[in-house]
């Protein structure tokens, strides 16, 4: 994990040119005025606990200084320092997507990821108390987490802890533009799989309710085929009920999943 701080001119040779040697430092250069810094610091200093890197804030109204220096003319602007060089990272602010993969290409590895992936190697093999254990862990270290949130709401669903998946579900605020929209397609996969239980015995149950069993494992494309195939089929079943299961696919993946755009377009050609 790493670790954030406040730095200004007296520390900074300290705190991140030296300390660049360790491990990356991310220098966020902010304003106390500045609105969207406001946005990314949390941001930030959230992925600070996740990541193995420094995050030095730099305020310049108190060092500007260190501006001038590092020509900065506007904020936020976020610099990347290794080795005792600092090098241009990126100015404004980013969604957390675009963050995690800037991330990535500088070759840090998210803690929280590196969990999550242990525990789908662990599904993978049938140990669900393993996964369980996992989860534990995980959910001490980054309690604040709404990825985690998600992933343990999933896979609670899976094990038919419904009740158990929607109290984790209140947890993630509605403001939460990044992670409600996978709450509300989890809540509807909730009432999908408690309906699975007593299927109405129309012919296209069994391929419907299949294709929910694909959303769950995660395979997605799986799910969007067989599903894409009921949109085809009929229109009237379950009241358009195809068409809204992709669309709550939709949100699970995410506006950025290629996934999302391909079968956007698919749909959208079965329907005109």
């Amino acid at each position: 994990m790493g670790v954030s701080l406040e730095v200004d001119s007296a520390t900074f040779a300290t705190e991140v040119l030296e300390a660049s040697f360790q491990k990356p430092v991310l220098v966020d250069f902010f304003a106390q005025w500045c609105g969207p810094c406001k946005m990314l610091k949390p941001m930030l200093e959230a992925l600070a606990e996740e990541y193995d890197f420094v995050l030095a804030k730099v305020d310049i109204d108190q060092s500007p200084d260190l501006a001038h220096t590092y020509q900065v003319e506007g904020v936020p602007d976020v610099r990347v320092v290794t080795q005792g060089d600092v090098n241009p990272g990126f100015v404004g602010v980013l969604p957390e997507p675009q963050l995690r993969e800037f991330l990535s290409n500088l070759s840090l590895k998210s803690e929280l990821d590196l969990g999550l992936e242990a525990i789908k190697g662990s599904i993978a093999q049938g140990d669900v108390e393993q996964a369980k254990a996992f989860f534990g862990h995980l959910i001490n270290e980054f309690p604040q987490s709404q990825k985690l949130a998600i992933a343990a709401a999933k896979f609670l669903i899976t094990q038919g802890s419904f009740e158990s998946a929607e109290k984790i579900l209140v947890t993630v605020p509605a403001a939460d533009r990044e992670y409600y929209p996978q709450v509300k397609a989890l809540r509807e996969l909730i009432l999908l799989k408690q309906e699975s239980a007593n299927p109405s015995a129309h012919d296209l149950d069994e391929s419907f309710f299949a294709a929910i069993d694909q959303i769950l494992v995660e395979n997605y494309e799986t799910a969007l085929n067989q599903l894409l195939d009921l949109v085809n089929r009929s229109r009237k079943y379950r009241q358009d009920g195809a068409r809204k299961a992709m669309v709550m696919v939709f949100e699970l993946m995410g506006d950025e999943n290629s996934l999302t755009h391909q079968y956007r377009r698919k749909l959208t050609s079965a329907l005109y």
